[in-house]
């Protein structure tokens, strides 16, 4: 699969996922989430690979949620971040966490 917003290969047992939005230092859009939820599926049906390191692009690691993609018109209702965080990040940590392997991070920043 083509990513637009990640870096996900698998060479030698050793899965490498790389957020690569280094000018937002590596902040989350929705179309991030879906990439690393359809890499963290890829990489579980993947018996080869042994590890995965996670990392960010460029200066820093990942500044969280780019809220300029939640960004809605003024006078417009505001977006709930609560429902982000359960329909996007829940999801992610329990992906992680489900993960028949070490998962090593690799913080830059």
């Amino acid at each position: 699969m083509n990513y637009e917003t990640i870096l996900f290969s698998i060479e030698d047992g050793v899965a490498r996922l790389t957020l690569n939005r280094p000018d937002k230092l590596n902040s989350f859009t929705q179309q991030m989430h879906d990439e690393v939820r359809a890499a963290l599926a890829q990489l579980k049906a993947d018996a080869s690979a042994r590890v995965l390191v996670l990392t960010g692009a460029g200066r820093g690691f990942c500044a969280g949620q780019d809220l300029s993609d939640r960004a809605v018109e003024p006078g417009a209702e505001g977006v709930d971040l609560g429902e982000s965080v359960e329909k996007n990040y829940a999801p992610l940590v329990l992906a992680l966490r489900a993960l028949p392997m070490p998962v090593v991070c690799a913080v830059n920043g």
